[in-house]
């Protein structure tokens, strides 16, 4: 059988005998090297395979003819190598089929890889079918020895940051109270609780900023890209920063929202990157100085954000970007982490683009992100609902309600206590297990229940299934209040179910808020906020 057709002219066909010596020397050739040759005829059936074939399988080539091949390779991948090899047979395209096959010395199996394409003749006709097929039996074990190293450092890093928050979650809470404390507490004594604050939260932000680059790095960032309107992701950024921006007499100056202007991206993380280059452009500016913030379309939309500080010099600026690098603030009287840029920029590649600055000394410097333009997102509803406020103001009821909170950690239970006697209107009641929690619903029916996701029987997540299931709690609005803060914990709780999902260290304001509208929910409706 010839190895590749020829055109049908009368010179051609003079050629035929060099053609079919051709085919014997490709056919010498197959049988020399250290791979699987095999070829079949436009319809598929083998009729040619070389001697390393032959040995590797114990399969002599009128066995594979007869289908014979098929008892060699292992027969939980044999279905979708069939339907692979049916459908490239019928498309007339070149393919790849990963799959075990029998190793006749000693009848174990190990991963191949088979590519294959169609020879055709000038008119596109197929001809013949030629494959090799290469031992990745190595590749295999090294790819499933990272993806388990990848599962086990997601693992890590998810319990480290539960394990982490736990102790700051007591200490930042029970620090907020004491600044409520009734009589209020004296200057000296505020003084040390503003110092036992501002240390925990810096060191929340570090703990976060090193377990978000340490889960990119191993790839478990997960990003949902969509839509996203930059004018009013920069304006909910100027509302979070502007106290910041007014204890520095920073002026900041934001584009007006004349035209919509949409990039593909992660809403959440495109929030991430702009407060960090926002935060970082009023902490490195000088007092008075000013913020200008500028949005430039085209192809691809770019975010700029200037400053009027110190700047940086040509050596410093391309150390941007290195983890825990400060650029030499490392003694200065500012705080930071030297991670918040580094995931930034991975992040920005992450959803497409690309980030970068400008800088001279004793001017100021620019950052800038430039992201894939997008198109407006179709409207379909009356528009989107209002976000809470920062702070809910905390009002009197004239009819009580009941929270119950399940949780074992004895700190915690402490902490949600007093944080509930806020809310005289509020009687609470407590839990320690998974299981007694769920009963305890079932017999006080509360208005509200705050679940931790790590309980010493069952989970959380579990508790609220069992909750969902039973018509008298069906409707409880339950939140989660859970040191378990990943993306992908937050994820799973929201889609489990769950009102609000809380992590810890417990922001009052937050929590106070989630409270008030959970209690806002109606009886027998939706407990889903």
């Amino acid at each position: 059988m010839r190895k590749q057709p020829f055109d049908r002219s009368a010179k051609d066909r003079a050629l035929a005998p060099d053609v079919r010596e051709g085919e014997r020397h490709f056919r010498l050739l197959a049988d020399g090297i250290p791979h699987i040759v095999m070829t079949a005829g436009p319809d598929g059936r083998i009729d040619y395979c070389n001697q390393r074939w032959a040995s590797y399988t114990g399969l002599s080539l009128e066995q594979t003819q007869s289908g014979a091949w098929q008892s060699a390779v292992h027969p939980e991948d044999l279905k979708n190598n069939l339907d692979r090899w049916a459908d490239s047979v019928a498309s007339g395209r070149e393919y790849e089929i990963e799959y075990r096959l029998r190793r006749a010395s000693d009848g174990a199996y190990r991963w191949h890889l088979e590519r294959g394409a169609p020879l055709k003749d000038a008119n596109g006709n197929i001809v013949k079918w030629i494959a090799s097929c290469t031992d990745i039996e190595e590749q295999k074990r090294a790819q499933a020895a990272a993806e388990s190293a990848n599962r086990a450092k997601s693992e890590f890093l998810s319990s480290m940051s539960h394990e982490l928050r736990n102790p700051l979650n007591a200490i930042l809470g029970f620090a907020q109270l004491l600044a409520l404390d009734t009589p209020p507490p004296s200057p000296s004594q505020q003084a040390s609780i503003d110092q036992i604050l501002k240390a925990g939260w810096h060191l929340l932000e570090l703990i976060n900023e090193v377990l978000d680059l340490a889960k990119i790095e191993a790839g478990q960032a997960s990003l949902s890209p969509e839509p996203v309107s930059v004018i009013e992701t920069l304006h909910e950024c100027h509302a979070m920063l502007e106290q910041q921006a007014l204890k520095r007499a920073v002026r900041m100056q934001f584009p007006l929202p004349d035209s919509p202007c949409f990039v593909r991206a992660d809403r959440t993380r495109l929030k991430q990157i702009l407060l960090n280059l926002l935060s970082n452009a009023i902490k490195y500016n000088r007092d008075q100085g000013t913020v200008e913030v500028r949005v430039m379309t085209g192809g691809r939309v770019r975010v700029s954000v200037r400053d009027t500080g110190a700047g940086l010099a040509p050596e410093r600026l391309a150390q941007l970007f290195q983890p825990f690098n400060r650029l030499g603030h490392e003694g200065g009287p500012v705080e930071g982490t030297g991670i918040g840029l580094v995931v930034a920029k991975r992040l920005v590649e992450l959803m497409g683009g690309d980030i970068g600055a400008e800088s001279t000394l004793g001017v100021g410097s620019v950052f800038w992100v430039e992201l894939p333009v997008a198109r407006a997102p179709e409207m379909t509803g009356e528009g989107a609902e209002p976000a809470l406020s920062v702070r809910t103001q905390i009002e009197g009821h004239a009819s009580g309600h009941t929270l119950l909170y399940v949780e074992d950690n004895p700190a915690n239970l402490k902490l949600v206590e007093q944080l509930v006697a806020l809310r005289p209107d509020v009687r609470l009641l407590t839990a320690v297990t998974g299981a007694s929690g769920v009963e305890l619903a079932c017999t006080s029916l509360p208005d509200l229940i705050v679940m931790d996701i790590h309980l010493p029987d069952i989970n959380g997540i579990e508790a609220l299934g069992r909750l969902r299931d039973d018509p008298k709690t069906t409707h409880i609005p339950v939140i989660a209040l859970s040191a378990n803060a990943m993306p992908r914990d937050i994820e799973k709780g929201m889609k489990a179910g769950f009102f609000r999902y809380l992590t810890k260290p417990i922001k009052l304001n937050e929590f106070m808020d989630a409270l008030e509208a959970a209690l806002k929910q109606p009886r027998g409706g939706t407990a889903r906020g």
